[in-house]
């Protein structure tokens, strides 16, 4: 090892260590450096970082947002590395000084001009590209391992389809990069992939995923360019959580609700999945309570460019333009009209308001004509009726597995807070006719909602009444949570609700809170279960009351999805121990990235059954970190005198 021999007699010859250091500095910043020379391996409480010595290309990078030294997996190193095929084009030599890391790529190492200078120091990443005559320089690329870590960049896409600085990368369980550049109009590419095969008799899953973002260099037009990364943590700024290692969690995580998808331009159920707009209002009010990701880009900036999406034409999962689905499933419009409030009231969307109110009118009447027979409920287009066969239609809303119809308890409860939006936003554009109208609206839902759907044989309020006047009812956590946190049910009634919910999981044996919630506490059998195939993923067993299917998927699989609801009923009565006692196990979970991830079959933890096994396909639901909304509705006093409080509406 001559180079080894050589630092060692000139160290000896020196005489003194500061002497070395100083010297050892210029030797190796005229020296190439090798893979594994620690001058290219970065710790801080901070983050982890290590370069390659071929190219200017992360090999290794993880972040503590909180600054704790608590850092995960490896974000980099995705299915098609593209920073494997950079190997040979540059070399690297290492100019640190003091106490920042300084480390220099060149294409030819005397060239006394670096093409790419990385420079590190505590949460701050800063990387300099300078133009070359003799050299076209190449990009820096974030190749997302999606596997180990469900990264996804937020930020606002231009009409060339690349996204303009700033943006943020955000890194479930870890916490979020901030990427600033030194000229406002560079362009930054965003890309992601998935493949997923279904095989074998246990429907074991083969999912392949990727994403990647690409940092473009110096050019003969900007011949100097400048990215500064800051490892951060963006959440609510709670009271009486700061000091509290419980919430740790939820600080590094409450971003994890907004995966942007590259492919589609919108907000999606992860990075490289597709878009359901009946889920737009979890992303809105995600991103009503954040405080701006970078200078000039709010959360609801993200999501407000999806909306502009659907405004202008575009397609989402819960609109079926097609002849087997003829009409979008109930939960859609109002979930779009939520989203497009929170924009406005938290956005600072006035001119935004203008310009789309027309468009965004047009999803509240399409509600509003679903009503056929005038009672204030709006209605799905199937009937909802208790079948043995396949269905021809899909399910009226998010729980798409279940044979929700007609009357939808959870899709009305979401409909009042829609119409009481849209009736904000038309005084807010001086439309005072319309915003009697859903105001109107709003009231009148109210009026019929409780009689419509309690069930005098449960004690609490089912699922949906279907065409032919049935009340199903299989103890739905979540309907009854929605419709007590939006002040639908009266509040002695909506005691007694949460009672019984809570003595039928004590005596069905559900306990396993870090896990989530089951949506529904007994099995939905046969009759009621849309897909009659017995499968894992699907949930559905051969035996008419479903029993063998059971704990599969949405028939009583546990989920962080809509956990929140039956949270937010608890904590809007007061009852705090009883709701702290499913919360902090599901914060310690999301602590440990316990919603996340894929067994050997492929199935994911985005749906468990009780004893833990896996049931899932996504392998990242964004869904599963709504319920981290209770943490600040926990630290406000929630009044039923104030009246309706939407999961937004906090002080």
């Amino acid at each position: 090892m001559p180079r080894v021999l050589k630092r060692r007699d000139f160290l000896k010859a020196a005489g003194t260590l500061a002497a070395a250091a100083m010297v050892e500095r210029r030797v190796r910043a005229r020296e190439a450096i090798s893979d594994t020379d620690s001058a290219l391996h970065f710790v801080s409480d901070s983050m982890e970082l290590r370069l390659s010595s071929t190219a200017p290309q992360f090999v290794l990078f993880n972040v503590d947002g909180l600054g704790k030294g608590k850092r995960g997996p490896n974000i980099i190193g995705g299915p098609n590395i593209i920073g494997k095929g950079l190997r040979g084009d540059f070399q690297a030599s290492d100019a640190s000084s003091g106490d920042i890391r300084r480390i220099e790529y060149r294409s030819d190492i005397d060239d006394p001009r670096p093409l790419w200078t990385f420079e590190f120091s505590g949460h701050r990443i800063v990387l300099t590209s300078e133009w070359s005559e003799s050299f076209r320089n190449l990009p820096i690329i974030f190749d997302f391992n999606l596997s180990q870590v469900d990264s996804t960049v937020l930020g606002l896409f231009r009409k060339d389809n690349l996204l303009e600085a700033p943006v943020l990368m955000h890194f479930p369980g870890q916490g979020s990069v901030r990427i600033t550049a030194n000229t406002p109009d560079i362009g930054l590419a965003y890309a992601s992939s998935r493949y997923t095969k279904k095989s074998g008799a246990s429907w074991s899953l083969q999912v392949q995923e990727g994403a990647s973002l690409s940092l473009p260099g110096a050019t003969f037009e900007r011949k100097l360019v400048v990215y500064t990364l800051e490892v951060t943590a963006i959440h609510p700024d709670v009271p009486g959580i700061a000091d509290d290692p419980r919430f740790d969690a939820f600080r590094r995580n409450w971003l994890n609700a907004l995966q942007l998808s590259p492919s589609l331009g919108a907000l999606a159920n992860n990075t490289a999945s597709a878009t359901c707009a009946f889920c737009y209002y979890e992303y809105a009010d995600i991103a009503a309570l954040t405080p701006p990701l970078a200078q000039g880009l709010k959360a609801t900036d993200v999501v407000r460019q999806t909306l502009d999406r659907m405004l202008s034409g575009g397609s989402a999962y819960g609109l079926f333009p097609r002849e087997r689905y003829p009409c979008a499933m109930s939960d859609t419009y109002p979930s779009m009209i939520i989203a497009a409030s929170n924009c406005v009231f938290h956005g600072d969307s006035d001119e935004w308001l203008d310009a789309n109110y027309d468009g965004i009118r047009g999803w509240a009447e399409s509600m509003l004509a679903t009503d056929k027979d005038g009672n204030g409920l709006i209605k799905f287009c199937g009937s909802g009726n208790s079948q043995t066969k396949p269905f021809d239609t899909q399910t009226s809303n998010w729980w798409d597995e279940i044979n929700f119809g007609h009357e939808d308890a959870y899709s009305n409860a979401l409909a009042y807070r829609a119409f009481r939006n849209m009736a904000m936003m038309a005084k807010k554009a001086g439309k005072p006719d319309d915003a009697e109208r859903y105001r109107r609206a709003a009231e009148k839902l109210r009026a019929v909602f409780y009689e419509r759907f309690y069930d005098p044989q449960t004690g609490v309020l089912a699922g949906w009444r279907s065409a032919d006047g049935q009340l199903h009812d299989y103890y739905f956590l979540w309907v009854n949570g929605i419709a007590i946190h939006y002040g639908l049910v009266p509040r002695p009634k909506a005691n007694a609700i949460l009672d019984r919910l809570l003595a039928k999981m004590k005596e069905v044996g559900y306990d396993k809170f870090n896990l989530g919630l089951p949506g529904n506490l007994i099995t939905v059998p046969l009759k009621d279960y849309l897909h009659l195939r017995p499968s894992i993923h699907g949930g559905a067993g051969v035996r008419p009351d479903n029993s063998d299917g059971f704990q599969y998927y949405e028939n009583r699989g546990a989920t962080g999805s809509f956990a929140f609801f039956f949270l937010a009923a608890l904590y809007d009565l007061g009852r705090r121990d009883e709701a702290d006692r499913i919360l902090f196990p599901m914060l310690a979970e999301y602590g440990r990235c316990g919603f996340a991830g894929r067994d050997a079959q492929g199935f994911s933890n985005d749906w468990r059954r009780w004893d833990g096994k896996a049931m899932g396909y996504e392998g990242f639901l964004v869904d599963n970190y709504y319920p981290l909304l209770a943490v600040p509705l926990r630290e406000t006093e929630a009044s039923w005198e104030s009246g309706f409080r939407p999961p937004t509406a906090l002080t």
